[in-house]
């Protein structure tokens, strides 16, 4: 008896070993777009008014949402106002004001009313990455779930936007948004 509770112990910390060494020490990271063209400054680029249309997926890659959206930003040389409106396809519209504060060339920082703490960013070339805590509402209650966003400037109107949702460190949605500023 005691030699399977050995097994299975070892066979624990095996597990965990994998799953802790699977992180992507080589995944993407926002110095890699660094010299890159056409240079994202998110606090011009979001400034004046953006469309946007999106779909949420589930962790399979289901599309389980669309929506549009009306973004608003106003930049007073320190701090970018951000009002977004989206319009699901169930009819949930749904508002979020943004405060994100550029610290210096490549660092900014976040507050919305459903955002955990903050929401840290940083601007490299065409990339923006935003890391942050949403509270997000599912049957009736708030969970927080863990949002890893990328925005990529294609041209002077049009960006796309990735993010990868995840709960307890696994994937539970992506979202996929292309912005096109008026």
């Amino acid at each position: 008896m005691r030699y399977f509770k050995t097994i299975k112990s070892i066979s624990l910390i095996i597990l965990l070993f994998l799953f802790t060494s699977c992180s992507n020490n080589s995944a993407m990271k926002p110095e890699d777009f660094k010299n890159k063209e056409p240079r994202l400054v998110i606090e011009e680029y979001l400034t004046g008014n953006v469309k946007a249309w999106g779909v949420l997926q589930n962790r399979s890659g289901k599309v389980t949402r669309q929506f549009s959206a009306d973004l608003d930003g106003t930049w007073d040389g320190k701090q970018l106002i951000l009002k977004e409106k989206f319009n699901w396809d169930d009819g949930e519209i749904q508002d979020r004001e943004w405060t994100i504060t550029k610290i210096d060339e490549n660092n900014y920082e976040g507050t919305a009313g459903d955002v955990v703490g903050k929401a840290i960013g940083y601007s490299y070339g065409p990339a923006f990455k935003f890391e942050y805590v949403l509270l997000v509402p599912v049957k009736g209650r708030e969970l927080k779930v863990t949002f890893d966003d990328w925005i990529f400037k294609q041209d002077d109107r049009v960006a796309i936007n990735r993010a990868t949702m995840t709960k307890f460190g696994f994937k539970v949605a992506e979202l996929t948004v292309v912005f096109v500023k008026d």
